[in-house]
């Protein structure tokens, strides 16, 4: 490869190889030419394949354990009561952007996971979903704002409260969504100087999240001939004219990189992870257990082993002496209890009796290096076919088929995607691409050197 040269970075959060490369194939003739000539295939995602931290992890080449941030909400210290949303602040190593600058060159970021509040970049920054409102400071420099807002017509940071609208009026508002993001892209691409650019469009997640059930006929939920079975094909149909619009701005010696942070499967349903701690005794509740969240003030701590923390993965936090407030395991017995939780989950079955084939990971054996208050145990119930379900429901089924922070007919899944075209690359399908291989090759496109301690390779 020779460098440096212009590199556009288009994210497409939560998009699987399977609808990419295959179900939907025929239907993008755009991505069907940018593969042709590209260097393509799944992409291995984090552990765990979650939004936040995945995109950082990929923009930096480190690990959720280097970054210390391991989802959305992260605790912030051994209390009970202390988790707080992962922001821009949290990340406190070099993104392609921060080489970008040092180097002397300007980027435009659009929409990237893990960037609000913004950050001063040599260049433009929209910042990402978490903003709470565009009336919030969600652009560097502040005056960007108003440029965005009158190139939109009023900007959209996600589809507000996606799963409890009606699915079709969600679906409608994820396509308007993802044609904003992609004018709103060519419009800065357009008007400002960049030699790197990166944007993420969030639709296809809210998407998979609320309809899949309606368009896979594997999903358990599925019914043959509903009135939005074709709703997938449309919008991947529409997302493939977008990025044709978008790439006629792209300068013809830019390298172009479709990217997704992890992909998306049928969920199968949720296991209720913090009841069937209670059910074990090892998470023990004042007075007489009650549905709904579990709520720390209502936990008699010190008779709890562990608790759980629910979402697409589980993390489970031991109770431990000397580490936690009212911790009760001794810290010679931490590594035998953990072993015990570990091999308990692996055994679970699922509502048939059958082994639902939970995988369990210690942080300290995925990640060379573990910062912040990692979860002593990552789960993947069903290996991520099943949601963790962290609310209670004493008496109840441990497998539910109902989401308790809303309707979702997905889960994630380890697999993202990859398609590269650059000049001198060459093409096809390449196996074992991993999300932290994007930052060295981003770099070596833009002719930048690797920081040190960089995860991946560079794919050539």
């Amino acid at each position: 490869m020779s460098s440096p040269r212009r590199v556009v970075l288009i994210g497409l959060d939560c998009v699987p190889p399977k609808l990419l490369f295959d179900w939907y194939a025929g239907d993008m003739p755009t991505m069907a030419s940018l593969r042709g000539r590209a260097v393509w295939g799944p992409l291995a995602s984090t552990v765990p394949p979650i939004t936040v931290p995945a995109w950082s992890c990929m923009l930096s080449g480190r690990t959720p354990g280097e970054l210390g941030v391991y989802g959305f909400r992260n605790r912030r210290d051994h209390r009970y009561d202390r988790s707080a949303f992962a922001t821009s602040d949290w990340i406190q190593v070099p993104r392609v952007w921060d080489l970008v600058g040092a180097a002397g060159g300007q980027s435009i970021v659009l929409g990237v996971p893990g960037t609000y509040p913004p950050s001063p970049i040599s260049g433009h920054m929209v910042s990402c979903f978490l903003a709470p409102s565009t009336d919030a400071a969600f652009t560097h420099p502040p005056g960007l704002r108003e440029e965005v807002q009158r190139a939109t017509g009023g900007y959209v940071l996600d589809v507000a409260d996606f799963r409890n609208c009606p699915p079709a009026s969600a679906a409608q508002r994820v396509f308007d969504m993802t044609e904003q993001r992609f004018e709103l892209a060519a419009h800065l691409a357009s008007s400002h100087p960049w030699d790197f650019m990166a944007f993420v469009d969030m639709g296809p997640d809210r998407l998979h999240h609320v309809l899949w059930q309606h368009c896979d006929p594997a999903h358990p939920k599925h019914e043959p001939g509903n009135a939005l079975s074709g709703v997938f094909r449309e919008y991947y149909r529409a997302l493939d004219r977008h990025l044709g619009r978008f790439l006629e701005v792209v300068p013809d010696d830019a390298a172009v990189l479709v990217v997704s942070d992890h992909g998306a499967q049928p969920m199968l349903g949720g296991f209720r992870f913090n009841q069937w701690l209670v059910d074990q005794g090892l998470l023990v509740l004042r007075g007489e257990p009650r549905p709904g969240r579990l709520d720390p003030a209502l936990v008699d701590w010190p008779r709890t082993t562990a608790w759980g923390d629910g979402g697409y993965y589980g993390r489970l936090f031991l109770n431990v002496k000397g580490r936690e407030p009212q911790g009760v395991v001794p810290p010679d017995r931490y590594e035998a209890v953990r072993q015990e939780l570990a091999d308990a989950l692996r055994a679970l079955p699922d509502h048939t009796g059958a082994p639902m084939g939970t995988r369990v990971f210690r942080p300290e054996e995925v990640y060379p290096e573990v910062r912040n208050i990692a979860p002593d145990l990552i789960v993947y119930f069903g290996n991520l076919r099943w949601r963790a379900i962290g609310s209670l429901e004493p008496g109840g089924s441990l497998c539910t088929f109902d989401n308790d922070t809303g309707p979702d007919g997905a889960n994630h899944a380890e697999d993202g995607v990859f398609v590269l075209a650059a000049d001198g690359l060459g093409g096809g399908r390449r196996d074992g691409l991993s999300i932290y291989d994007v930052a060295p090759t981003l770099q070596s496109l833009l002719g930048l050197p690797a920081p040190p301690a960089q995860r991946g390779q560079v794919v050539a």
